[in-house]
């Protein structure tokens, strides 16, 4: 049987504009920049730098284009939920990157030096041994074995394996392993070609001169890597029945030593990476000044040259086809330019807003700098001050920084929950974190505390909170438990 149903669905639809607008806000400084150069290329309409005095009234109230294209509508946003209709797969993933790094303008003029590779340089030092054409095709082999990190993590048979199906090159597992030993082993930087971290830092340790400490630290690293690795000191001191002067000289040495020798060549490294913030906040006279990036606010106008060629299209007596073509693309230029403008505008007063807000809202904390004066907030405070959305608030917090008096912040860092002390007053989840931290930064090392100790001295100082809650805390801050803090 069949049945027939009726279904009414309200929907809202953002035109293209709208969009655009969304996904302006959500763009940090630098991709907002290659957005706006982006637009400048695509759009000959759309021109940046002032506008010449005689330049023709602002485009934009008129109607006078109107003969050939649809009312145009200005860009609304109230009530939108932007992430109903933007998505992670519409923006590339770099330009939502809370990384909104550059590089130093004032380098653009500096040479640049051209580095060679790490892998270059290790093909390079094989050419000081004095070996046959087999050996030295294994030896490249091996060097390009090598991940970055300068270990080869692959097993030697596989390596062999791997050598007579691309390679023609028949050879043993031992032939490997010796010129492994006996040749990556010996180039620089000592530790290259190890197979894990073990055999990483005991190549470092032999390439050392021998003394009563080296000594201690070798054997420890062959023999009694896991009790190293899991601090416990005390089964080593009785192991080797040695004082905690002695041992600590060898875990000193030890700790010296370079876990990722690939990682610390410089031709392997990084440029340098500038962070560029979206806002400056200022102390003036005791009082909060806030300013947007200049990079932020460009000077756009539309073309006066498009506008004129408009007009002397619109004043012929008869159009052919091929004129009103030009009059409808010039038409469509003129108005993209118009929204683009519109929408630089409204991404502004978007971002000025909701830094405004968050500012005042933390104002105790951006006047002295001290965290533990961060009130808990979250991205409903904000929006409900503002009245945006609060996609459109973690948008902004999630991909904008802040130059403050007491460095460069990512915004989203001042949002946190909020917690009960003893008193019953709200505190904020990171002034929590900072005394926790501080708890940790004071303890003595040959005895950290538990987190259920932690949990006891946070108790005492009024934050009554769960060992697991410490935990939690304790990890966001990227500190290890406390067998992994222990000194000798």
């Amino acid at each position: 049987m069949l049945k027939q149903n009726l279904q009414f669905k309200l929907s809202q639809k953002l035109s293209p504009q709208q969009i655009q607008l969304m996904k302006l806000i959500q763009l940090p400084t630098l991709a907002f920049e290659q957005r706006l150069k982006e637009e400048l290329v695509e759009n000959p309409a759309l021109e940046a730098g002032k506008e010449e005095s005689d330049q023709i009234d602002e485009f934009g109230d008129q109607d006078e284009y109107d003969d050939y294209d649809n009312d145009s509508e200005r860009i609304e946003t109230d009530d939108i939920n932007i992430d109903e209709y933007l998505s992670d797969d519409e923006t590339p993933d770099y330009k939502l990157q809370t990384n909104n790094y550059s590089d130093d303008d004032d380098d653009k003029f500096s040479p640049i030096v051209a580095q060679v590779s790490f892998h270059q340089d290790l093909l390079n030092q094989l050419n000081t041994f004095i070996l046959n054409d087999e050996d030295r095709v294994i030896a490249e082999f091996l060097v390009g074995s090598i991940d970055d990190m300068g270990y080869i993590r692959r097993d030697i048979q596989d390596i062999v394996d791997d050598m007579a199906f691309t390679q023609g090159i028949y050879t043993e597992e031992d032939k490997v392993k010796n010129i492994l030993t006996n040749v990556i082993h010996e180039l620089e930087p000592v530790g290259v070609g190890a197979r894990d971290l073990q055999e990483c830092l005991l190549l470092q340790l032999k390439h050392k001169l021998p003394t009563e400490t080296i000594e201690l630290a070798t054997d420890i690293i062959e023999n009694q890597f896991d009790a190293f690795t899991k601090k416990h000191y005390d089964k080593l001191l009785q192991k080797y029945n040695i004082a905690q002067d002695q041992l600590r000289k060898a875990i000193d040495v030890i700790e010296k030593l370079n876990p990722k020798p690939g990682g610390s060549f410089a031709g392997n490294s990084k440029a340098i990476e500038h962070i560029i913030p979206d806002f400056a906040i200022r102390i003036i006279d005791g009082e909060l000044e806030l300013s947007l990036n200049g990079r932020n606010t460009p000077e756009l106008h539309v073309s006066k040259d498009y506008q004129e060629m408009l007009e002397t299209y619109k004043a012929a007596n008869e159009k052919s086809s091929a004129q009103k073509e030009a009059v409808q693309f010039i038409k469509q230029k003129l108005d993209g330019a118009k929204w683009f403008i519109d929408a630089i505008k409204q991404r502004q007063e978007t971002l000025f807003v909701t830094m405004s807000a968050i500012m005042h809202y933390q104002e105790e904390y951006f006047l002295d700098g001290d965290e533990t004066k961060l009130k808990p907030m979250i991205l409903k405070d904000i929006a409900d001050m503002v009245g945006l959305d609060i996609s459109t608030i973690s948008r902004v917090a999630n991909s904008k920084y802040v130059d403050t008096p007491y460095g460069t912040k990512l915004i989203k860092e001042f949002f946190s929950e909020a917690m009960i002390n003893d008193q019953g007053e709200e505190v904020s989840t990171i002034e929590i974190k900072k005394i926790l931290q501080n708890i940790i930064a004071e303890e003595d090392k040959q005895k950290p505390h538990p987190d259920d100790k932690l949990a006891e001295l946070l108790k005492e100082k009024g934050y009554p909170i769960a060992r697991r809650t410490v935990a939690k805390y304790r990890e966001q801050l990227d500190i290890p438990v406390a067998r992994m803090r222990k000194k000798v």
